[in-house]
């Protein structure tokens, strides 16, 4: 390539040739990016999700997550052929404040149930995403060490991209795949307190609320809405000069929950103390989860639960589904566009422009 910097009107200015790309010395590596470009067909995905390939499930759930029309049709029509093997896990939601220890706490639960109960184990792990760039860093599986290298668990960070409290949009389709591949226990981990409890709480099992001792006023963390949702609290952090600490909060919380009305399970929720990263008091966790499970399937807690939140999930992708068409709707960008120049030179009330906006028929 000639340069025009080495004409010779530009005096003492020399630009040399650069240097050739040179070729990757793998010869496998423009076959692995061809195949990773390609789409399986509808079969080839719900039989490798039916033989437990972890590389199929993960593409499966990576279509579950594209917003890409093309994705989304395969995505649905891999979900209603998985959802007859699916339903037979038991779900465990966890959330906690920052801080509090989840994801440590799930490596410690995790290896308890795959050592001493068996079967094979999903973390659904998701990561807050940034409101500026939309990035999200996936770091779960850097504190979740033992898992993340046993071959019967399955660990999947996803980014929650701006949805209701920083749970995945499409975390419900994930379970049903990873149920079908035979996964019989599944955590599904939040990213804090917040909004993103009503959306767990709709979609699990057993809702496990973790917090700490001596971060301030325990009666802080005592929160109405929390509290009632929690099938079950566990105070982490207990080791060392915190023992004592945590155990005062466990019985801070105790007598909080019994100001609560009873829960619909009949069960009113424990509170245990425990060290996730000691693996001090996990066994007595869980076996409080299983008890829970074993009471409520006795006495039809268990499938009423479950039959909500199928009501639950129908109107939540009815209000997806809408939103979608409404803003799909050809004129509406720049309707929208032209309400916000108004609003914002004082001619009309947001309430005002927000119903000449619905009364739009293109």
């Amino acid at each position: 390539m000639e340069h025009p910097e080495n004409s010779t009107e530009y005096k003492g200015l020399k630009v040399n040739e650069g240097v050739e790309s040179l070729g990757s010395v793998n010869p496998y590596l423009g076959q692995m990016r061809k195949r990773r470009a390609s789409l399986l067909s509808v079969d080839e995905y719900v039989d490798g999700i039916r033989r437990g390939d972890v590389t199929v499930l993960s593409r499966a759930v990576t279509l579950v997550e594209s917003v890409l029309p093309e994705h989304q049709a395969i995505a649905q029509q891999v979900i209603e052929r998985c959802l007859p093997y699916s339903g037979n896990s038991v779900r465990v939601g966890i959330t906690g404040v920052p801080g509090a220890g989840k994801s440590t706490s799930i490596d410690a639960f995790g290896m308890h149930v795959l050592s001493q109960v068996g079967g094979k184990l999903a973390v659904l792990a998701v990561d807050p995403s940034s409101e500026r760039s939309k990035g999200s860093i996936l770091g779960d599986k850097t504190r979740m060490e033992r898992l993340a290298l046993h071959p019967r668990a399955f660990i999947r960070p996803s980014a929650s991209s701006g949805s209701l409290g920083g749970v995945a949009r499409k975390t419900r389709e994930t379970i049903i795949l990873c149920e079908a591949a035979g996964y019989d226990t599944i955590f599904v981990e939040t990213v804090g307190v917040g909004q993103s409890e009503t959306a767990v709480c709709s979609m699990v099992d057993f809702f496990l609320l973790i917090q700490i001792a001596g971060a301030g006023d325990e009666l802080q963390g005592i929160k109405r809405g929390i509290m009632e949702m929690a099938d079950g609290i566990v105070i982490n952090k207990a080791d060392g000069d915190n023992i004592e600490a945590a155990r005062r909060a466990a019985v801070h919380y105790r007598n909080a929950l019994q100001l609560f009305p009873m829960p619909v399970s009949g069960i009113r929720p424990s509170v245990l103390t425990y060290s996730g990263f000691f693996d001090i008091g996990v066994k007595e966790v869980w076996e409080m989860i299983s008890a829970y499970i074993a009471e409520v399937k006795k006495n039809g807690a268990f499938e009423l639960r479950r039959n909500q939140q199928q009501k639950y999930w129908l109107y939540e992708s009815l209000e997806e589904q809408i939103k979608q068409r409404f803003y799909n709707v050809p004129g509406m960008e720049e309707l929208l566009r032209r309400y916000e120049e108004l609003l914002l030179e004082g001619k009309i009330t947001s309430f005002a422009a927000a119903s000449k906006i619905l009364e739009y028929n293109p």
